[in-house]
């Protein structure tokens, strides 16, 4: 088994899901006993969030970068950013590192292709959905044309993932107006829901809609999980930054 570095706390309340979800899997895997053999170092939320509003993502990346190396000297076979919308800065991270990025867009990815869905509706912050870094890597990768929702309902559903689930407040009124989001998106041609933020999944789920649902924290860690178990991953610590890089398309595409 090898160890799965978690870089959380962006917010710790999808940070949790990862570490249950992935001692889940191993459990499920292995049997008995058996958990996961974790690393995780969680980051102020806060910090990340002022560096974000003030569009400081080169001091971002510095700070994350180095979390990333704390992590692999503690002994992580693989990093996995754990946000979507940090992953602005994956390819930064990865070059800090010796061992493989994980992607969160990879990984979510290669599962709405192989369901056959080409027009997914990303829901995810502000970032992610406006900036081009994910739905660039979906495209070129998969060729799946991520769809977006309309100005008023980003807003929406950035401010619910900021003032609502970050802060561990689910409310029944956010669940409407996020399925109002995506029924709006069906009726613009959207034929399922990539959940593109690490905490939609506490708010809504593939029971919510009657679109194919894709949830990028539970792919995420399931990734991880795979490779943590395959022997494929015998050796990173021998590797060059580059093969590092290699290893992990290879192994996820």
């Amino acid at each position: 088994m090898k160890r799965i570095g978690l870089l959380g706390g962006m917010s710790w309340e999808s940070t949790a899901v990862y570490y249950r979800r992935v001692n889940e899997q191993v459990r499920d895997r292995l049997g008995g006993l058996n958990s996961a053999d974790v690393v995780l170092r969680s980051v102020n939320f806060d910090r990340i969030v002022t560096l974000q509003k003030a569009g400081a993502w080169n001091e971002a990346a510095d700070a994350l970068g180095q979390v990333a190396r704390e992590l692999e000297d503690a002994g992580a076979d693989m990093i996995l950013i754990c946000t979507n919308t940090m992953h602005l800065l994956a390819s930064e991270v990865q070059a800090s590192v010796g061992v493989p990025l994980v992607h969160i867009a990879d990984v979510t990815g290669e599962a709405v292709a192989a369901a056959g869905c080409r027009r997914p509706l990303l829901l995810a912050t502000r970032y992610t959905m406006e900036q081009a870094f994910y739905r660039q890597r979906l495209k070129q990768a998969f060729d799946i044309d991520a769809l977006i929702p309309d100005a008023a309902d980003r807003q929406a559903v950035h401010d619910i993932i900021f003032s609502e689930l970050c802060c561990g407040i689910v409310k029944e009124s956010s669940k409407e107006r996020y399925i109002q989001v995506v029924e709006a998106g069906k009726a613009a041609g959207a034929d399922s829901v990539i959940l593109g933020c690490t905490e939609i999944g506490l708010l809504v789920g593939p029971d919510d809609f009657d679109i194919p649902t894709f949830d990028s924290t539970l792919l995420h860690a399931d990734a991880a999980v795979e490779l943590s178990l395959s022997s494929t991953m015998t050796g990173t610590k021998a590797r060059t930054r580059g093969q590092a890089a290699d290893l992990h398309q290879s192994v996820l595409l």
